[in-house]
């Protein structure tokens, strides 16, 4: 695990239906990771069972819904997801862009 983050040099993992992600860093315990959405894309409502989330809008605007109740975020906002609480976005323009983190580190990212 490099100690720096370089995201000029860092390329974007396509995800399908315009939405895409780059892995800032993760130790056991935590994961951060920028996930970006094209105007429209649809982060679908779920929950994780092992999973703690806090996601912070970098660029952009979302719908996002957590525990049942929506909410538009703008840059600067976040929702927080504890494990098992459900939630989701939709991107409200080009490019909104979420710095995720979990906790622990989503293994299946790697």
């Amino acid at each position: 695990m490099n100690a720096y983050f370089d995201n000029a040099a860092t390329p974007w993992t396509e995800l399908g239906d315009g939405i895409r992600r780059k892995i800032v860093g993760h130790t056991p315990e935590l994961m951060s990771v920028l996930v970006q959405f094209d105007l429209g894309a649809v982060g679908t409502v779920h929950a994780h069972d092992e999973h703690d989330q806090i996601a912070f809008v970098i660029s952009g605007e979302f719908e996002a819904e957590v525990g049942g109740v929506k909410k538009i975020l703008r840059v600067g906002d976040a929702f927080i997801a504890p494990r098992l609480t459900t939630h989701g976005v939709v991107a409200l323009a080009a490019n909104s862009t979420l710095l995720d983190q979990f906790s622990p580190r989503r293994e299946d990212y790697l």
